[in-house]
């Protein structure tokens, strides 16, 4: 099993992409693309709600 403080690290990185995510959500020439950045932005959201409560102590903020 993977120590917390190096999830915690790992989340760390994979949770600074979401807004990225945002600001590609704000560009008017999505298309059909945008389907999908929003699935990937559901799916973080459920990823971050879902490592807040294994690890509350991180405790990191729905945006």
């Amino acid at each position: 099993m993977a120590d917390p403080q190096i999830l915690r690290e790992r989340f760390n990185q994979i949770r600074s992409k979401r807004d990225s995510l945002l600001r590609l959500l704000e560009q008017p020439n999505l298309g059909t693309l945008r389907i999908d950045v929003n699935q990937a932005l559901e799916e973080l959201d459920d990823l971050i709600d879902d490592f807040n409560r294994t690890f509350p102590e991180s405790n990191f903020p729905q945006n």
